[in-house]
């Protein structure tokens, strides 16, 4: 098998390969609907890691988090918290407490049976200004308009030009250095799939590819920076950041969503 071979083989699941994606992110999607209402002001972010791993692990499956960027860095926690400014990969902490206002990304992916799922929303603590409730509802919509466009004959750029439409027709920047990519026998592998782009560009859609879809939109400037812990990524201006995933399968009769 030639190398370009090897790659496309890896980029197409199984029918049996994805009903069990999707078994094990049906399991993710009501783990994260329950994290979502547990984040309320007073609660610790450590509070609902350790809520996840125990989930997690109760129905059979393995967070994909933990551990992740080898053994001079890993990822030390199954879930990412990430809270106002942070865009990805905030890491829980016992001094780390949720506070009326706030929103916080909830990013967590699991292996089950093998495969992997990721999938992440952005919720509310408490009461936040209808200004901040619109980056959340305008997020989700983007993702939702990427999904729809997520099908057999389009294109990576397709889902990139949706998301990034959505995003700015409502004034607000989608993420540049940081992109959905393909997930099932890694919990991250190829292709990329960003939140910007031009229709027709980029990877074809073909049936049996597994991705990760992930807007990452901030109220600012698109540029980031990243904390000392060399994971917790943040907007360089403290703008706020939402961050919504969805994994879906490319089928013939368009996205299906399996988390």
């Amino acid at each position: 098998m030639s190398s370009s071979a090897a790659v496309k083989s890896r980029l197409i699941k199984s029918k049996k390969e994805i009903e069990i994606i999707r078994e094990g992110g049906q399991l993710m999607h009501k783990i994260l609907r329950d994290l979502g209402s547990r984040a309320v002001p007073g609660v610790s972010t450590w509070d609902l890691d350790k809520y996840a791993e125990e989930q997690i692990l109760k129905v059979g499956g393995k967070p994909a988090f933990k551990g992740v960027g080898g053994p001079e860095n890993p990822y030390p926690a199954t879930l990412c918290t990430s809270i106002n400014d942070e865009v990805v990969h905030g890491i829980p902490s016992k001094h780390v407490i949720l506070e009326e206002g706030d929103i916080i990304g909830l990013d967590i992916g699991m292996q089950y049976k093998g495969l992997f799922t990721d999938t992440a929303i952005t919720v509310a603590v408490g009461k936040i200004s209808p200004k901040v409730q619109k980056l959340l509802d305008v997020t989700e919509k983007s993702l939702k308009a990427a999904i729809a466009v997520a099908k057999v004959g389009n294109t990576i750029g397709d889902i990139g030009f949706a998301t990034q439409q959505v995003i700015e027709n409502a004034g607000f920047n989608v993420v540049r250095d940081l992109v959905g990519h393909g997930v099932g026998y890694e919990v991250h592998e190829d292709p990329m799939v960003p939140g910007y782009g031009k229709k027709g560009k980029g990877v074809p859609l073909v049936e049996g590819m597994v991705l990760a879809i992930e807007p990452m939109v901030v109220t600012g400037s698109y540029r980031l920076f990243m904390d000392d812990d060399m994971w917790t990524i943040r907007t360089a201006d403290g703008g706020l950041s939402a961050h919504f995933e969805h994994t879906v399968a490319i089928t013939a009769k368009g996205a299906s969503i399996l988390t």
